[in-house]
Formats: C-alpha cells, sequence, structure tokens
C-alpha cells in the first residue's frame, strides 16, 4: 500500500501528553486538524524550530503551562488517502515537569484525565493502540492510513 521507507511528509508537527498522579492533561480541540476530537496539546512545528521546540511553544500557547524535561517517546507517520492526501509526521513527547495551572485558550479547553478513563471514542482512532503503552513508559514507532477520520491500516512497533 504505502512504501513507508521512502514516504516523505507534507507536515510535521508535535504532541505533548503531560503526566501527574496516574492523570495526563489532554484538551478537547477547538480549530485545525482534529477540531472536536480529544488530543494533547501540541500542533505544526514551524520553520527553524525543532520538534521540541515547537512542543514546549504549543503547550504555551494553547494550554498556557511551560512544561521542560520533555521525554521523546515516539513517532507518528499518518498518510491520509483522502481528498486532502495529508502527510503528517508527528513527535510525541511526555513529561511530568511544568509549571503554571492548564487554562482554557481559543485552540484548547484543558482536563485532567485519570489514566484508566481516556475517553478513546472521542480522539483520533491510532491513539489507542499506542497511547496505552506509552503511559506505561515504552517508546513506540507508528504508522497509520486514515481515511476521513476513519483508520483503515496500522502498525505498531514497540522498543
Amino acid at each position: 500500500m504505502i512504501n513507508w521507507k521512502n514516504w516523505e511528509p507534507k507536515m510535521l508537527s508535535s504532541l505533548v501528553f503531560i503526566c501527574s498522579d496516574e492523570k495526563v492533561l489532554l484538551i478537547r480541540k477547538k480549530t485545525g486538524l482534529g477540531a472536536g476530537k480529544i488530543n494533547a496539546p501540541g500542533g505544526k512545528i514551524e520553520s527553524g524550530e525543532n520538534a521540541e521546540t515547537a512542543a514546549v511553544r504549543e503547550v504555551e500557547e494553547e494550554v498556557k503551562l511551560k512544561v521542560k524535561e520533555l521525554r521523546e517517546m515516539g513517532t507518528l507517520k499518518f498518510q491520509f488517502i483522502d481528498e486532502s492526501q495529508l502527510a503528517l509526521h508527528c513527535t510525541v513527547f511526555m513529561t511530568s515537569e511544568f509549571i503554571g495551572e492548564a487554562k482554557e485558550t481559543i485552540e484548547a479547553d484543558p482536563f485532567w484525565c485519570a489514566n484508566d478513563e481516556i475517553p478513546y471514542k472521542k480522539m483520533w482512532a491510532d491513539d489507542i493502540c499506542w497511547l496505552p503503552g506509552m503511559l506505561e513508559g515504552n517508546c513506540f514507532e507508528g504508522e497509520f492510513v486514515f481515511r476521513g477520520d476513519s483508520m483503515i491500516w496500522k502498525n505498531v512497533r514497540w522498543h
């Protein structure tokens, strides 16, 4: 179907899962790709940024927290086979080091969620394939093919 070895993303992004006391900070995304879905803070890597600096900036923009000590946990590759033809690479980070209190913004409505109560049915379909393992501290690589909101192919490797 897709030759992932030669695959080239059209967009680079990052996600940050902020953890505290068996809870994770999630957002109700208000704008952009995935608006209406539950996700973690994050977004597009801008010109001149690397994944980590973009992650720090996006968290501050979306939920008004300053994060540090980010640990890279994995990568996600998404190919959309619909009219968008979006090819998206996402670097996923996790941290428990943050300053401030999460606040709602134009982009996101944040909330703390117990790790065992994550609302996967309101999230992207791939999240249940890797998020539980990542929250247990496992690193991963994932490749996913979507048609609109529907995941039609997946591959997750743990390391």
